[in-house]
């Protein structure tokens, strides 16, 4: 259902989605209505339905550009040419990842909140009034009840499973990087100032830095859109519960209660899957400075010993700065100077342009620019904090 690999394959996927995205939920919301008039459980109801689209628009368009750049879902997660610069315990390793990710977070996710919508379902068509659409005399019509029960919670399982399918592409992604960075530190720990080694090193980070920077270009639309469109349902819901004066159970908010904790599950593994790989760029720095430093103060290093020059003999005066001279001299060793070889000198420079690279260059996932970090995480949370905090102010 979601295969672009031909303009057919292509047609068939966006058919199903404009059925179960958008005619779906628009079907179920005209066909049902409420016996009471001050019931909101229509309400939230409808309300529910529309981030959720929203989301799964998103989601589904996200996915249209991979597949129609990457051609195909292997070449999304680089388990076609991407993993062959990679050794094989980052290859067993991601290969586990892939599994864990599909089997345990995809669905510690989905089946949760599908056992929630069942039950929620359940209930509210036991006391909802469902007619045929541009019928709204012929009501409590059997098989038009159950028909529209399956095609909700159809479009509903469909919905969900596209947004966290991308969630979940993106933590895999994390994942795989997070997995190179680990096999790159133990790069440092080589005890090797050789030119060629410090080369080997730039590169290997160059290759990583280079599919961050795609993976953030590939992501980016994607994360931006969820970030509006949770904030703009999860404030709008709470505007018109706050509201709504009529009592609150699950019975008649169980359509937000569910939608709220499928977005911000999907949502927060996408964010804590790219503070992670964000902090694990950010290490490298340090520890490439460690590396730097314990190369220079090898003890191992090739050291040119110059004879002290021969100073002329004065009149019995001295001048401060001579005075500080000979102090610095006579602390040194033997009142001799060490002076690095050439080839020592020459690697010692190597290594701190590349570190001063990797300052310039420890960025990990990025939203045009802004790291997506611990710091952007505490700026969302806060930001999020005040708004919830202006709405109690007014309700």
């Amino acid at each position: 259902m979601l295969d672009h690999s031909s303009f057919t394959a292509g047609l068939v996927s966006f058919s199903v989605f404009s059925l179960f995205a958008v005619l779906a939920p628009v079907l179920t919301s005209l066909s049902i209505s409420s016996n009471n008039d001050n019931d909101t459980t229509i309400t939230f109801n409808r309300i529910a339905q529309v981030p959720t689209s929203s989301l799964a628009t998103i989601a589904f368009i996200t996915l249209t550009v991979f597949f129609r750049r990457q051609e195909g879902l292997r070449r999304i997660l680089f388990l076609e040419g991407g993993l062959r610069r990679d050794s094989s315990l980052v290859r067993h390793r991601y290969a586990l990842e892939i599994d864990k990710s599909f089997r345990r977070h995809l669905a510690l996710i989905l089946l949760p909140s599908l056992s929630l919508e069942l039950v929620h379902k359940m209930i509210f068509f036991s006391s909802a009034r469902v007619c045929i659409p541009f019928f709204p005399n012929m009501t409590r019509v059997d098989p038009w009840i159950a028909v529209v029960f399956v095609i909700t919670i159809v479009s509903w399982v469909y919905r969900t499973g596209v947004f966290l399918l991308v969630c979940v592409l993106f933590r895999l992604t994390c994942e795989l990087q997070i997995l190179r960075f680990e096999g790159f530190y133990e790069m440092f720990d080589v005890e090797s100032s050789q030119i060629e080694w410090i080369e080997a090193i730039f590169r290997e980070h160059a290759r990583i830095k280079r599919q961050l920077l795609e993976t953030s270009h590939r992501y980016r639309v994607f994360i931006i859109g969820c970030i509006i469109t949770i904030t703009v349902s999860q404030l709008g819901s709470l505007l018109i519960v706050f509201a709504s004066k009529s009592p609150k159970d699950f019975s008649n908010s169980g359509d937000l209660v569910v939608c709220s904790v499928v977005q911000l599950s999907g949502f927060f593994m996408c964010l804590l899957g790219a503070a992670r790989i964000t902090h694990r760029a950010q290490r490298v720095v340090s520890i490439a400075s460690k590396w730097h430093i314990a190369m220079s103060c090898c003890p191992n290093r090739k050291f040119d010993v110059l004879p002290t020059r021969n100073r002329p003999e004065n009149d019995g005066y001295i001048s401060d700065y001579e005075h500080h001279v000979n102090l610095t001299l006579d602390e040194s060793i033997d009142s001799n100077l060490l002076f690095l070889s050439p080839e020592a000198a020459l690697a010692s420079r190597t290594r701190q342009a590349l570190v001063t690279y990797l300052q310039y260059n420890s960025g990990g996932i990025t939203l045009f620019g802004f790291a997506l970090d611990r710091g952007l995480l505490h700026i969302l949370f806060a930001f999020e904090m005040t708004l919830v905090l202006w709405i109690l102010s007014k309700v």
